[in-house]
């Protein structure tokens, strides 16, 4: 693959697979603005991979809770490199987790903070919602580009606790993406999401059980976002992807 004069806008873009995808992207011949909250991390990783000399990187402190900076963040990109060819939302989390909420103090979802719930949505839903609209307001101009949205399988399978994510997933799977589609296909923008079932992002998703009896590496999940952002993978659009290991075909009840 050869993603030479492409360039990517990755969120989430200081750790995790937002960081992952900035090194493959760059490693392949593009460059890419990563986007995230943590400057000091962002900047170190930036750092790391202009240092390699391949595609540069270019840094924004974004939180995509705010849209006045998502928009910087897109301008940055137009302002750097010209164009913006692939929008990758990775940015997110469970709330209760990322916030450290603890279950012994709010056992259960009425329990939990109204705030917390918000935090989540705002990060997993509007996000993502908020660079479709900024990016696609360039891409409608040179009439090309990709979004690519991260789903989770915890979209299909709900969560009883943690409501934000599998509600803003849900939305990004089976709504967003196909909407963002519609909208771009005269303007030859196309609109994709990956939905992972357990990635080893974190050592507990290897107790998430599987077909394959396995979780994912980051690395399988980087790889087919890049088939789809290659020339090889252009008739994919308007579609949520699952890459769970077959976890969604498991049997859910026992006979």
């Amino acid at each position: 693959m050869d993603f030479t004069n492409k360039t990517a806008i990755s969120t989430g873009a200081a750790s995790g697979m937002g960081l992952l995808f900035s090194e493959n992207f760059t490693a392949l011949g593009g460059n890419v603005v990563m986007a995230d909250v943590n400057e000091e991390v962002l900047f170190e990783k930036v750092a790391e991979i202009n240092a390699r000399g391949k595609g540069r990187a270019v840094g924004v402190v974004c939180d995509v809770r705010d849209y006045s900076q998502v928009c910087a963040t897109r301008d940055k990109a137009v302002s750097e490199f010209g164009s913006i060819d692939i929008m990758a939302n990775f940015a997110g989390g469970t709330a209760t987790r990322m916030l450290k909420v603890r279950r012994s103090q709010y056992p259960e979802f009425p329990d939990v903070p109204i705030e917390v719930y918000d935090w989540g949505i705002d990060v997993n839903l509007k996000g993502p919602f908020y660079f479709g609209h900024a990016v696609m307001k360039q891409m409608r101009e040179q009439n090309s580009g990709l979004i690519i949205n991260i789903g989770s399988i915890t979209g299909a399978e709900g969560d009883g606790y943690g409501m934000d994510y599998p509600t803003s997933k849900a939305g990004l799977m089976y709504g967003f993406t196909k909407s963002l589609a519609q909208c771009g296909a005269k303007y030859g923008v196309r609109a994709v999401c990956i939905s992972p079932g357990p990635v080893l992002t974190r050592a507990a998703m290897a107790n998430m059980k599987t077909l394959l009896g396995r979780a994912a590496e980051p690395q399988e999940i980087i790889d087919l976002i890049l088939f789809i952002a290659s020339d090889k993978g252009q008739f994919i659009n308007g579609e949520n992807i699952m890459i769970d290991g077959g976890r969604n075909a498991m049997q859910r009840r026992s006979e």
